[in-house]
């Protein structure tokens, strides 16, 4: 199945399946907006479905987006995209390439290992092993709101052994002894991203050994007590490209259920009480009169667009690049949900800035659109002014279109500072790496970072970027800059 954002790029699209629609249903039965419960929500007007549907769009798109990723990931056998059972770790030895679609913009710098939790009967203990110190690795807790909520390992933790508890929103008890932290989810499905560094291919196995560290263990096993009765069994609303397009409400309607509003919050969920979404409503798009179908089309058609447009304003255009800080917890977003939404459409799940900074571009130092079919560019990094980490630094290709990895004759998806060793640097010490759609030369491909045959979307990862000077932090005023593009043909 093709992830979702990849069909929601056209606003255009979203716009043309609610006219289809429509024409095929146009004598509603049961319209959740005209039936909304007059004791706690007087009826919208057309206007105000429309105002209702764009605002409920934005905030409701990384919610969406995450459901669609975890019924990839852990409902769906037959996804192409399966890892495994709810609170079970599938370790990933290998990393990410251009068959890997449910997620925009994955990294292939670390091999993932990827739980997700059902927290709903009881919390889960993950224990991490012993790191070897020159390892980075981090485990990143994303609840279904795309907050993330809390970190473990190199930099947050240490790399020493450890077990934390990870707790749902309405969990009340006293932390175990042995639990070094305890973490709360702010709903009752959550993933868990591990990444451990891989320096190169040989060096595999010794990543495979840390995985095999990696524990998830209900709290009642830990404690060698009774497990807790097992959580109703869900009828997961199935997601495919044409489904989620189409009925978008509905999907953030059952994903609500699991998400207790936070004081932020109250506003926008009782205007989407409104419209029929929300715990206990039954929001269903095929039953809306032609009116109301329209009205939630269009705004989500100017919800869309508008999160485009934040997403290529934000943050501070430093040489073509956007430099901003995307993610964070509850307290980071404040209820400014159209930067969740832009963050969650540049790249869901990424990492609080502290932990990983994101410079990315379209376009090159002039500004003109990056293009693999028609120019081939240089990006130069002067001497002594490789990206500043504690961890280390990668550029990654992606294709413009489709945000996903591209399919190039090396097999080669990034270029990072573990490769240094292989690249060849210039003669004043400055390194350059070549970005295009064909090979620059045999003297020069090592330092080649194949490029698609179109669009072209760049990114730059810094792991555990250094806080002194120079430092890309703060996001936008650091002393460190990345230098842009130029191009050569």
């Amino acid at each position: 199945m093709v992830q979702y954002l990849r069909l929601m790029k056209s606003a255009r699209s979203v716009a043309i399946a609610v006219l289809l629609l429509a024409a095929a249903s146009c004598a509603a039965k049961k319209d959740s907006i005209s039936l909304a419960e007059r004791g706690e929500a007087s009826k919208p007007g057309i206007e105000e479905t429309k105002a209702i549907a764009e605002e409920g769009f934005i905030y409701g798109l990384p919610i969406v987006m995450n459901y669609a990723v975890m019924y990839e990931y852990v409902v769906d056998k037959q996804s192409g995209q399966w890892k495994a059972p709810f609170n079970t770790i599938a370790n990933e030895a290998r990393v990410f390439t251009y068959k890997d679609t449910s997620v925009i913009t994955p990294n292939s710098d670390t091999p993932y290992s990827l739980l997700w939790l059902d927290l709903r009967a009881e919390p889960i203990v993950v224990s991490v092993p012993a790191v070897p110190k020159n390892r980075y690795y981090s485990v990143q807790l994303t609840d279904g709101n795309t907050f993330n909520y809390g970190y473990i390992g190199s930099r947050a933790t240490g790399n020493d052994a450890g077990n934390y508890l990870i707790v749902g929103p309405d969990w009340q008890g006293e932390t175990p002894k042995g639990i070094k932290q305890v973490f709360r989810s702010s709903t009752a499905f959550s993933i868990v991203i591990f990444r451990t560094q891989l320096f190169n291919p040989k060096d595999m196995p010794n990543v495979v050994k840390v995985q095999k560290g990696y524990k998830a263990t209900p709290l009642s096993k830990y404690l060698g007590k009774p497990a807790p009765p097992a959580p109703p069994a869900l009828d997961f609303p199935k997601a495919n490209a044409q489904l989620v397009k189409e009925n978008f409400f509905e999907y953030l309607d059952f994903a609500l259920q699991f998400a207790p509003p936070g004081p932020e919050e109250k506003d926008i969920r009782a205007k989407l009480a409104k419209i029929g979404v929300g715990p206990g409503k039954t929001f269903s798009f095929k039953d809306l009169s032609l009116e109301h179908k329209l009205e939630v089309g269009l705004g989500m058609k100017d919800g869309e667009k508008k999160v485009e447009t934040a997403l290529a304003a934000a943050g501070k255009d430093i040489n073509g690049w956007r430099v901003a800080s995307f993610f964070g917890d509850r307290a980071f977003y404040g209820g400014n949900w159209l930067l969740r939404a832009a963050a969650a459409k540049g790249g869901i799940y990424g990492n609080d800035a502290i932990e990983a900074m994101y410079p990315l571009t379209r376009v090159d130092a002039k500004g003109e659109t990056l293009d693999g079919s028609k120019h081939d560019y240089t990006l130069t990094f002067p001497a002594g002014q490789l990206p500043p980490v504690n961890a280390f630094w990668s550029v990654t290709m992606y294709d413009g279109k489709t945000q996903l990895l591209i399919k190039n004759p090396i097999d080669r998806y990034l270029i990072n500072s573990p490769m240094l060793p292989k690249l060849k640097k210039n003669a004043d010490g400055s390194l350059t790496l070549y970005i295009q759609n064909k090979s620059p030369g045999a003297d020069k491909q090592s330092n080649w970072l194949p490029a698609p045959d179109g669009p072209i979307y760049l990114v730059m990862r810094l792991y555990w970027p250094k806080e002194t000077p120079p430092s890309i932090l703060p996001p936008g005023a650091g002393t460190w800059q990345p230098p842009g593009l130029v191009q050569t043909r």
